[in-house]
């Protein structure tokens, strides 16, 4: 697949989109990259199934620098909630470590693609409807923490997502504020990248039908522009999130779920057919 000028034009715009995303939703961007970056393989000839695995990893590996870049916009503004990050830590390495080692290497791509939609759908109807918690919950002990960010980096494996999709509901569900929620699942983002792109490179050798610059199934060109870019935009749009009032944050939230959703129900659907 030759690296022709468009697929940078391709990559950057997605990148400058993603970043800043990641930092107005705490979500890495990786629920708008998975879609487009497995579009933009499967129009130059990469298998279908295939691009939706390297769509995930990819996305993944971008969240890495994309998360750095949009905790410190958070973090001087002093939102990130750090006792919450170093209680789900541990959890999501295991939970991302167990994804990207075994089941997704497992799993066919379109059963990825519809795994994608259907948890980016719960989410998106959770914050749509913007259920109040109880008054009395917090955030559960040590134990709870764990469990909790097991099933976080889990996911967040499965979908090549920094987290925020189930993370951020988590939270605003423990009644902790959304600006305090998004900006601590920014953070969050930086671990699960790490966990998970550990094992999309290990269990992707060998696989057939990886285009040339492959890591397992991480495609550097796509990592190198997009990272480049999404770092750019990211502290853009964590200063937006703090101007936006909750309400509308958390509908503009559940609009580009849904949307993507539906995306890559259609994908699974009509590769499954």
């Amino acid at each position: 697949m030759p690296f022709e000028p468009l697929i940078v034009v391709e990559l950057a715009l997605l990148g400058l989109g993603a970043g800043f995303l990641a930092g107005l939703l705490g979500v890495g961007g990786g629920m708008v990259m998975v879609p487009f970056i497995s579009a933009i393989l499967a129009a130059r000839g990469v298998n279908a199934g295939l691009s939706v695995k390297m769509a995930i990893a990819t996305s993944m590996a971008t969240i890495i620098f994309t998360s750095i870049s949009s905790v410190r916009a958070h973090h001087k503004k002093g939102a990130v909630r750090w006792d919450i990050v170093k209680g789900l830590a541990p959890g999501i390495v295991l939970g991302g470590l167990a994804a990207s080692l075994g089941v997704f290497a497992v799993l066919k791509g379109s059963a990825l693609a519809l795994v994608f939609a259907a948890f980016v759908g719960f989410s998106a109807t959770q914050m749509f409807l913007d259920k109040k918690p109880a008054p009395t919950r917090g955030i559960p002990g040590t134990s709870g923490l764990l469990g909790a960010g097991g099933v976080i980096g889990f996911l967040s494996g499965l979908v090549g997502a920094g987290g925020g999709f189930v993370s951020v509901p988590f939270m605003t569900w423990c009644n902790v504020p959304i600006h305090n929620a998004v900006a601590t699942s920014a953070a969050l983002g930086f671990p699960i990248a790490v966990a998970n792109v550990i094992g999309y490179v290990i269990s992707g050798q060998g696989a057939h039908g990886l285009p040339p610059y492959s890591l397992g199934y991480v495609w550097l060109p796509g990592l190198a522009v997009i990272a480049c870019c999404s770092v750019l935009m990211a502290p853009a749009g964590a200063k937006a999130a703090h101007a936006l009032p909750v309400k509308k944050l958390k509908r503009v939230f559940a609009a580009i779920l849904y949307a993507l959703a539906a995306f890559m129900l259609y994908k699974g659907v009509t590769a499954v057919a």
